[in-house]
């Protein structure tokens, strides 16, 4: 059943909730409805459109967040659903300093990897390779990152969400997935070797 994004009554993105959910929050007067899903739900009664978005009635305070959850999706989503070394598919989740030296599973230290390079790389140190990324991996910031960080979308969702942080990564789960294709993930743009010390990455193609 499809999900329904949840809002405080500032507006600011609280989480997702299933639509059964959202549902007795509307019809108890605890949230209104702010975008419409394309199911209708009928009952003995009445027929209702069912919420992709419902804004809360009360202002909810909500205690300390702290980070955001380090998830496969979430990191995937992070990274574009590419390998940071090399710019292919993803589909596999890499420690930069390996583990077995004391690498920790942090944000900072963990990144999405295509099987070649996780391979390739296996305990070794990306100095050892003359390996280099583009930008240094970091824990994501920002409230969107709450529903990001699920792998749940609605292309509704982006107005509510796109002030609030990491709406490059919500565009790029609007038009696929990993978690729904059994990992694979369309064909990588561009290069799919490493960039080495001392050699200039060939461009993108649009």
């Amino acid at each position: 059943m499809p999900h329904v994004l949840v809002l405080n009554a500032s507006y600011e993105p609280l989480g997702v909730v299933s639509m059964r959910r959202a549902l007795i929050l509307v019809l108890n007067h605890k949230a209104v409805s702010l975008e419409d899903s394309e199911i209708t739900l009928h009952s003995a009664t009445a027929v209702l459109p069912a919420p992709s978005v419902v804004r809360l009635t009360r202002f909810v305070r909500v205690p300390y967040r702290g980070p955001v959850p380090l998830t496969r999706r979430a990191l995937f989503a992070r990274d574009h659903g590419r390998c940071v070394y090399c710019g292919a598919a993803a589909t596999s989740v890499d420690h930069v300093i390996p583990r077995s030296r004391g690498g920790q599973h942090r944000w900072d230290n963990v990144v999405a990897a295509c099987r070649r390079c996780n391979h390739t790389k296996a305990d070794r140190h990306l100095a050892d390779l003359g390996w280099r990324m583009k930008h240094p991996p970091a824990a994501p910031a920002g409230l969107a990152w709450r529903v990001i960080g699920t792998g749940i979308k609605d292309p509704r969702w982006r107005p509510y969400l796109e002030p609030y942080g990491g709406l490059e990564q919500f565009r790029d789960f609007e038009h696929h997935d990993h978690t729904d294709h059994g990992g694979a993930l369309p064909a990588p743009l561009g290069r799919s070797h490493p960039v080495h010390r001392g050699e200039h990455p060939e461009p993108l193609s649009a």
